[in-house]
């Protein structure tokens, strides 16, 4: 699903130049639950960004599907996030002013889907995260947790194979993160690829495998050894 191979990111300000991703090489196969950690500044937000065609990469080889994803125009990118792609923040990233059927259905409404279409996936979303009975609250009115349910519900509407969460649990006490973590692993069971960026080791112990990030690089602990080079066959004449 993902192959990323030696992909390289720079921030440039001025005169000064920061390598946020450095030969950063990752493969997440279809189906998998990954969580990538390390510590603030190490890259993992990056990685996600780029992931997700949020932000363009400088260097390197990227493939979601097979379709390689270096210098894909404003139009093919959008439509990739919305067809593909769902997306969920640490600050929830939900619009004050809608309600949380309205914030559901905005992913939808970008894909021009006809407002009855829009309702009932919208619907069905929202029970599968257990919100039906908070259709016409404003995210005012919800608790961190239910905030982040209603944003996964959004992420979810346009049926993505891939889930993309950046530190989802980093808002919330540890009740509200244990049911989101909860609620991700019945979306991981139902097919979706999962990847979730986190710095705390029990969340990412929920996980099926587990990368680290440091200054921009991938350090995989269950990475297989690459393949030992052929034995050269001895000179001729000699056993």
């Amino acid at each position: 699903m993902i192959r990323m191979t030696s992909v390289t990111k720079v921030y440039r300000r001025g005169l000064f130049e920061t390598h946020a991703l450095a030969g950063f090489t990752l493969h997440v196969a279809r189906g998998e639950f990954l969580a990538v950690m390390g510590p603030s500044g190490s890259g993992k937000t990056t990685f996600l960004n780029v992931a997700g065609l949020l932000d363009p990469f400088d260097g390197g080889e990227y493939l979601l599907d097979g379709e390689p994803m270096q210098g894909l125009s404003d139009a093919r990118a959008s439509a990739i996030r919305n067809g593909k792609i769902g997306f969920v923040f640490q600050s929830f990233q939900l619009i004050a002013d809608l309600d949380v059927l309205d914030n559901v259905d905005v992913p939808l409404r970008v894909r021009g889907l006809a407002a009855r279409v829009r309702r009932e996936r919208a619907l069905r979303a929202l029970e599968g995260v257990g919100l039906s009975a908070r259709l016409h609250h404003r995210p005012s009115e919800l608790s961190g947790g239910q905030q982040q349910r209603v944003a996964i519900a959004r992420a979810l509407v346009g049926e993505p194979s891939l889930l993309l969460a950046d530190e989802p649990t980093g808002n919330l006490d540890s009740r509200a993160a244990r049911q989101i973590l909860d609620l991700l692993e019945r979306i991981h069971a139902g097919g979706t690829t999962i990847v979730m960026t986190t710095h705390d080791p029990e969340l990412a112990a929920r996980a099926r495998r587990r990368v680290h990030v440091l200054d921009g690089k991938l350090i995989d602990p269950w990475a297989p050894a690459p393949p030992a080079p052929p034995s050269e066959a001895p000179p001729e004449g000699l056993p």
